[in-house]
Protein backbone atom coordinates (compact mmCIF):
# COMPACT_ATOMS: atom_id res chain seq x y z
CA UNK A 1 0.00 0.00 0.00
CA UNK A 2 1.33 3.48 -1.31
CA UNK A 3 2.26 5.87 1.29
CA UNK A 4 2.07 9.62 0.77
CA UNK A 5 4.91 11.35 0.61
CA UNK A 6 4.95 15.03 2.00
CA UNK A 7 5.52 17.71 -0.56
CA UNK A 8 8.91 20.10 -0.03
CA UNK A 9 6.91 22.91 0.90
CA UNK A 10 4.81 20.78 3.67
CA UNK A 11 8.11 19.67 5.13
CA UNK A 12 9.59 23.06 5.25
CA UNK A 13 6.81 24.74 6.96
CA UNK A 14 6.47 21.65 9.50
CA UNK A 15 10.20 22.84 10.40
CA UNK A 16 9.80 26.51 10.19
CA UNK A 17 6.91 26.11 12.82
CA UNK A 18 8.67 23.79 14.82
CA UNK A 19 11.61 26.19 15.31
CA UNK A 20 10.13 29.17 16.97
CA UNK A 21 11.50 29.82 19.76
CA UNK A 22 8.52 28.46 22.49
CA UNK A 23 8.21 25.51 20.22
CA UNK A 24 11.93 24.85 19.77
CA UNK A 25 12.59 24.86 23.46
CA UNK A 26 9.31 22.92 24.19
CA UNK A 27 10.63 20.17 22.03
CA UNK A 28 13.34 20.52 22.99
CA UNK A 29 12.68 19.69 26.71
CA UNK A 30 12.46 16.46 28.57
CA UNK A 31 11.37 15.31 32.14
CA UNK A 32 11.20 18.17 34.69
CA UNK A 33 12.59 20.59 32.31
CA UNK A 34 9.13 20.13 29.98
CA UNK A 35 6.83 19.94 33.17
CA UNK A 36 8.89 22.71 34.69
CA UNK A 37 8.41 25.22 31.10
CA UNK A 38 4.52 23.90 30.90
CA UNK A 39 3.46 24.78 34.02
CA UNK A 40 5.24 28.45 33.23
CA UNK A 41 3.44 28.65 29.85
CA UNK A 42 0.04 27.52 31.54
CA UNK A 43 0.31 30.87 34.39
CA UNK A 44 1.60 33.42 31.97
CA UNK A 45 -1.01 32.23 29.41
CA UNK A 46 -3.07 33.17 32.17
CA UNK A 47 -2.01 35.87 33.08
CA UNK A 48 -1.89 37.46 29.67
CA UNK A 49 -5.63 36.06 28.60
CA UNK A 50 -6.65 38.32 32.13
CA UNK A 51 -5.09 41.05 31.50
CA UNK A 52 -6.55 41.70 27.98
CA UNK A 53 -9.85 40.21 28.42
CA UNK A 54 -10.36 41.84 31.62
CA UNK A 55 -13.63 43.77 30.28
CA UNK A 56 -15.15 40.58 29.60
CA UNK A 57 -13.74 38.86 32.89
CA UNK A 58 -14.53 40.98 35.15
CA UNK A 59 -18.21 41.27 36.64
CA UNK A 60 -17.62 44.75 37.95
CA UNK A 61 -15.19 47.91 37.54
CA UNK A 62 -12.30 47.84 39.51
CA UNK A 63 -13.77 51.12 41.05
CA UNK A 64 -17.66 50.42 41.75
CA UNK A 65 -18.79 49.94 44.88
CA UNK A 66 -23.14 49.34 44.07
CA UNK A 67 -25.35 48.07 41.51
CA UNK A 68 -28.71 47.81 40.91
CA UNK A 69 -29.44 45.79 44.19
CA UNK A 70 -27.38 48.37 46.56
CA UNK A 71 -23.63 49.08 48.09
CA UNK A 72 -21.61 45.92 47.89
CA UNK A 73 -20.67 46.49 52.06
CA UNK A 74 -17.09 46.50 53.11
CA UNK A 75 -15.79 42.97 54.15
CA UNK A 76 -18.65 40.83 52.45
CA UNK A 77 -17.10 37.26 52.87
CA UNK A 78 -17.48 35.12 49.11
CA UNK A 79 -20.92 34.46 48.49
CA UNK A 80 -22.75 33.80 45.06
CA UNK A 81 -22.84 37.89 44.69
CA UNK A 82 -19.24 38.32 45.35
CA UNK A 83 -17.42 35.00 44.64
CA UNK A 84 -14.03 36.44 46.58
CA UNK A 85 -16.05 38.31 48.80
CA UNK A 86 -15.46 42.61 49.00
CA UNK A 87 -12.33 44.57 50.47
CA UNK A 88 -12.37 46.96 53.13
CA UNK A 89 -13.05 49.75 50.82
CA UNK A 90 -16.13 47.80 49.37
CA UNK A 91 -14.82 46.94 46.52
CA UNK A 92 -15.18 43.31 44.90
CA UNK A 93 -11.95 41.28 45.11
CA UNK A 94 -12.29 39.25 42.12
CA UNK A 95 -12.86 42.10 39.86
CA UNK A 96 -9.84 43.75 41.70
CA UNK A 97 -7.81 40.73 40.71
CA UNK A 98 -8.63 40.47 37.39
CA UNK A 99 -8.33 44.57 36.54
CA UNK A 100 -4.72 44.08 38.63
CA UNK A 101 -3.56 42.13 35.87
CA UNK A 102 -3.96 44.30 33.60
CA UNK A 103 -1.79 47.11 35.09
CA UNK A 104 0.88 44.36 35.98
CA UNK A 105 1.14 44.08 32.16
CA UNK A 106 1.05 47.65 31.11
CA UNK A 107 4.43 48.03 33.53
CA UNK A 108 6.20 44.94 32.28
CA UNK A 109 5.98 45.34 28.95
CA UNK A 110 6.53 49.35 29.03
CA UNK A 111 9.39 48.48 31.80
CA UNK A 112 10.64 45.44 29.62
CA UNK A 113 10.71 47.52 25.96
CA UNK A 114 12.53 50.57 27.50
CA UNK A 115 15.23 48.48 29.09
CA UNK A 116 15.82 46.35 26.12
CA UNK A 117 15.94 49.35 23.54
CA UNK A 118 17.95 51.79 26.03
CA UNK A 119 20.41 48.57 27.08
CA UNK A 120 21.09 46.91 23.66
CA UNK A 121 22.16 50.02 22.06
CA UNK A 122 24.50 51.36 24.64
CA UNK A 123 25.76 47.72 24.89
CA UNK A 124 26.10 47.48 21.40
CA UNK A 125 28.25 50.44 20.98
CA UNK A 126 29.89 50.35 23.74
CA UNK A 127 31.40 46.98 22.76
CA UNK A 128 32.38 47.58 19.51
CA UNK A 129 34.05 51.14 19.70
CA UNK A 130 35.55 50.50 22.85
CA UNK A 131 38.10 52.91 24.33
CA UNK A 132 36.97 55.70 26.74
CA UNK A 133 33.55 55.66 25.79
CA UNK A 134 33.29 52.07 26.99
CA UNK A 135 34.87 52.63 30.01
CA UNK A 136 32.70 55.36 30.95
CA UNK A 137 29.54 53.47 30.18
CA UNK A 138 30.68 50.72 32.26
CA UNK A 139 31.36 53.05 35.44
CA UNK A 140 28.31 54.23 34.70
CA UNK A 141 26.40 50.90 34.78
CA UNK A 142 28.17 49.71 37.86
CA UNK A 143 26.83 52.77 40.15
CA UNK A 144 23.49 52.64 38.45
CA UNK A 145 23.09 48.46 39.20
CA UNK A 146 23.91 49.23 42.73
CA UNK A 147 20.75 51.42 43.73
CA UNK A 148 17.81 48.90 45.41
CA UNK A 149 15.05 49.28 43.00
CA UNK A 150 12.42 49.42 45.13
CA UNK A 151 14.43 52.59 46.78
CA UNK A 152 14.56 54.07 43.27
CA UNK A 153 10.90 53.50 42.41
CA UNK A 154 9.77 55.17 45.56
CA UNK A 155 11.67 58.13 44.67
CA UNK A 156 11.08 58.37 40.98
CA UNK A 157 7.25 57.75 42.02
CA UNK A 158 7.52 60.83 44.30
CA UNK A 159 9.24 62.92 41.31
CA UNK A 160 6.50 61.56 39.13
CA UNK A 161 3.19 62.41 40.39
CA UNK A 162 4.24 63.64 44.35
CA UNK A 163 3.30 59.96 45.79
CA UNK A 164 -0.09 59.87 44.45
CA UNK A 165 -0.39 58.17 41.67
CA UNK A 166 -3.01 58.09 39.19
CA UNK A 167 -3.17 55.17 36.43
CA UNK A 168 -0.73 56.38 33.97
CA UNK A 169 1.21 58.31 36.83
CA UNK A 170 2.20 55.12 38.94
CA UNK A 171 2.59 52.55 35.92
CA UNK A 172 5.33 55.36 34.22
CA UNK A 173 6.59 55.69 38.34
CA UNK A 174 7.10 51.64 38.51
CA UNK A 175 8.15 51.46 34.75
CA UNK A 176 11.28 53.83 34.56
CA UNK A 177 12.90 53.14 37.99
CA UNK A 178 12.37 49.16 36.74
CA UNK A 179 14.20 50.42 33.00
CA UNK A 180 16.97 52.12 35.22
CA UNK A 181 18.37 49.57 37.42
CA UNK A 182 17.66 46.66 34.55
CA UNK A 183 19.32 48.62 31.96
CA UNK A 184 22.42 48.00 33.28
CA UNK A 185 22.06 43.90 32.86
CA UNK A 186 21.07 44.13 29.18
CA UNK A 187 23.85 46.48 28.80
CA UNK A 188 26.54 43.81 30.50
CA UNK A 189 25.32 40.98 28.09
CA UNK A 190 24.84 42.33 24.97
CA UNK A 191 28.75 44.27 25.40
CA UNK A 192 30.48 41.24 26.47
CA UNK A 193 28.59 39.58 23.27
CA UNK A 194 29.42 42.25 20.94
CA UNK A 195 33.16 42.18 22.11
CA UNK A 196 33.23 38.64 21.08
CA UNK A 197 31.65 38.53 18.07
CA UNK A 198 33.26 41.66 16.94
CA UNK A 199 36.69 39.18 16.93
CA UNK A 200 34.98 36.74 14.66
CA UNK A 201 36.23 35.79 11.00
CA UNK A 202 33.17 36.86 9.14
CA UNK A 203 33.11 41.05 11.05
CA UNK A 204 36.77 41.24 10.06
CA UNK A 205 35.73 40.15 6.53
CA UNK A 206 32.60 42.58 6.00
CA UNK A 207 35.22 45.30 7.47
CA UNK A 208 37.87 44.03 4.36
CA UNK A 209 34.89 44.57 1.88
CA UNK A 210 34.12 47.82 2.78
CA UNK A 211 31.37 47.57 5.00
CA UNK A 212 30.10 50.78 7.09
CA UNK A 213 30.04 50.16 10.86
CA UNK A 214 26.45 50.40 11.27
CA UNK A 215 25.91 47.86 8.65
CA UNK A 216 28.03 45.59 10.81
CA UNK A 217 27.02 45.96 14.11
CA UNK A 218 23.20 46.33 12.61
CA UNK A 219 23.09 43.12 10.11
CA UNK A 220 26.00 41.26 11.51
CA UNK A 221 26.75 41.59 15.27
CA UNK A 222 23.17 42.47 16.43
CA UNK A 223 21.47 39.46 15.60
CA UNK A 224 24.62 36.87 17.41
CA UNK A 225 24.19 39.44 20.35
CA UNK A 226 21.02 39.23 21.63
CA UNK A 227 19.91 35.75 21.50
CA UNK A 228 20.05 35.56 24.90
CA UNK A 229 18.01 38.17 26.11
CA UNK A 230 14.54 36.18 26.30
CA UNK A 231 16.39 34.59 29.22
CA UNK A 232 16.70 38.05 30.82
CA UNK A 233 13.65 38.97 29.73
CA UNK A 234 11.39 36.69 31.86
CA UNK A 235 13.14 37.28 34.74
CA UNK A 236 13.02 40.56 34.96
CA UNK A 237 9.33 40.72 34.04
CA UNK A 238 8.40 39.08 37.46
CA UNK A 239 10.94 41.45 38.82
CA UNK A 240 8.78 44.07 37.65
CA UNK A 241 5.85 42.75 39.36
CA UNK A 242 7.61 42.42 42.50
CA UNK A 243 8.42 46.58 42.74
CA UNK A 244 4.85 47.49 41.43
CA UNK A 245 3.62 45.34 44.31
CA UNK A 246 5.66 46.83 46.87
CA UNK A 247 5.29 50.38 45.73
CA UNK A 248 1.66 49.87 45.96
CA UNK A 249 1.67 47.77 49.61
CA UNK A 250 4.61 51.00 51.06
CA UNK A 251 1.88 53.57 49.84
CA UNK A 252 3.50 55.22 47.07
CA UNK A 253 1.49 52.88 44.10
CA UNK A 254 -2.00 53.53 42.50
CA UNK A 255 -4.79 54.72 44.01
CA UNK A 256 -8.00 52.74 43.92
CA UNK A 257 -9.81 55.29 41.70
CA UNK A 258 -7.19 55.32 39.25
CA UNK A 259 -6.91 51.39 38.67
CA UNK A 260 -6.84 48.57 40.57
CA UNK A 261 -3.37 46.96 41.99
CA UNK A 262 -2.30 44.25 43.91
CA UNK A 263 -0.13 45.76 45.68
CA UNK A 264 -2.10 48.43 47.03
CA UNK A 265 -4.71 45.61 48.25
CA UNK A 266 -2.26 44.20 50.23
CA UNK A 267 -1.91 47.28 52.19
CA UNK A 268 -5.65 47.41 52.99
CA UNK A 269 -5.72 44.59 53.98
CA UNK A 270 -3.21 43.73 57.05
CA UNK A 271 -5.73 45.07 59.44
CA UNK A 272 -8.36 42.27 57.70
CA UNK A 273 -5.44 39.16 58.84
CA UNK A 274 -5.99 39.68 62.58
CA UNK A 275 -9.74 39.87 62.22
CA UNK A 276 -10.01 36.51 60.24
CA UNK A 277 -10.79 38.05 57.58
CA UNK A 278 -8.59 35.97 55.04
CA UNK A 279 -9.98 36.57 51.37
CA UNK A 280 -8.90 40.09 51.07
CA UNK A 281 -5.56 39.27 51.17
CA UNK A 282 -4.95 35.33 49.95
CA UNK A 283 -6.05 36.60 46.69
CA UNK A 284 -3.97 39.38 45.89
CA UNK A 285 -0.94 37.80 47.43
CA UNK A 286 -1.86 34.57 45.52
CA UNK A 287 -1.86 36.68 41.89
CA UNK A 288 1.43 37.99 42.91
CA UNK A 289 2.91 34.53 43.56
CA UNK A 290 1.29 32.99 40.99
CA UNK A 291 2.72 35.82 37.77
CA UNK A 292 5.81 35.51 39.31
CA UNK A 293 6.17 31.72 39.83
CA UNK A 294 5.14 31.34 36.07
CA UNK A 295 7.99 33.91 34.67
CA UNK A 296 9.93 32.62 36.87
CA UNK A 297 9.62 28.64 35.57
CA UNK A 298 10.00 29.97 32.19
CA UNK A 299 13.02 31.88 32.52
CA UNK A 300 14.58 29.09 34.80
CA UNK A 301 13.19 26.67 32.21
CA UNK A 302 15.10 28.44 28.84
CA UNK A 303 18.04 29.26 31.12
CA UNK A 304 18.75 25.48 31.64
CA UNK A 305 17.79 24.55 27.91
CA UNK A 306 20.37 27.40 26.59
CA UNK A 307 23.34 25.96 28.63
CA UNK A 308 24.44 22.28 26.95
CA UNK A 309 25.64 21.64 30.52
CA UNK A 310 22.60 21.88 32.35
CA UNK A 311 20.18 20.68 29.78
CA UNK A 312 19.01 17.08 29.88
CA UNK A 313 19.72 14.89 26.84
CA UNK A 314 17.43 12.89 24.36
CA UNK A 315 18.78 9.72 23.56
CA UNK A 316 18.35 8.98 20.08
CA UNK A 317 15.82 6.38 20.20
CA UNK A 318 13.93 9.05 22.16
CA UNK A 319 13.78 11.19 18.82
CA UNK A 320 10.95 11.21 16.14
CA UNK A 321 11.44 9.80 13.05
CA UNK A 322 10.06 13.31 11.46
CA UNK A 323 12.70 15.33 13.36
CA UNK A 324 15.63 13.52 12.15
CA UNK A 325 16.30 16.19 8.72
CA UNK A 326 16.76 13.63 5.24
CA UNK A 327 20.35 13.32 4.39
CA UNK A 328 21.67 12.29 1.44
CA UNK A 329 22.90 9.27 0.48
CA UNK A 330 26.37 7.72 1.59
CA UNK A 331 26.24 10.18 4.77
CA UNK A 332 27.12 8.78 7.74
CA UNK A 333 24.88 7.85 10.29
CA UNK A 334 24.71 10.65 12.63
CA UNK A 335 24.17 11.25 16.18
CA UNK A 336 21.05 12.72 17.81
CA UNK A 337 21.36 15.62 20.68
CA UNK A 338 18.92 18.00 21.75
CA UNK A 339 20.41 20.97 20.03
CA UNK A 340 20.57 18.64 16.85
CA UNK A 341 23.49 16.64 15.46
CA UNK A 342 26.94 16.37 16.35
CA UNK A 343 29.66 18.13 13.90
CA UNK A 344 32.65 16.40 13.06
CA UNK A 345 35.74 17.83 11.31
CA UNK A 346 34.53 17.83 8.24
CA UNK A 347 31.11 19.73 9.22
CA UNK A 348 28.62 17.46 8.05
CA UNK A 349 28.46 15.33 11.06
CA UNK A 350 30.46 12.48 13.09
CA UNK A 351 30.02 8.63 11.95
CA UNK A 352 29.02 6.37 14.71
CA UNK A 353 32.11 4.25 15.80
CA UNK A 354 29.89 2.12 18.29
CA UNK A 355 29.03 2.57 21.97
CA UNK A 356 25.80 4.48 23.27
CA UNK A 357 24.90 7.31 21.52
CA UNK A 358 24.43 10.73 23.05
Amino acid sequence: MATAVPTPEQTGRRRSWRRLPVVHQLRQSVGLQRGMLIAGLVLMGLFVVTAVFAPLLAPYEYGQLRDAQGSFGAQQPPSAEHWLGTTVGGYDVLSRVIWGSRTALYVIVIAVLLSIVLGVLLGLVSGYFGGWLDRVLVVIADAVYAFPTLLLAIVVAIVISGGQSRLWGGIFAAAISITVVFIPQYFRVVRAETVRIKAEAFVESAKVIGASNRRIMTRHVLRNATRTLPLILTLNASEAILTLAGLGFLGFGIQPTAAAEWGYDLNRSLSDVSSGIWWTSVFPGAAIVLTVLGLTLVGESLNDLADPRLRTRRRAADVPEDEVEDAPAGTPEVSAVPGGTLSGPDGIGAPHTGGTRA
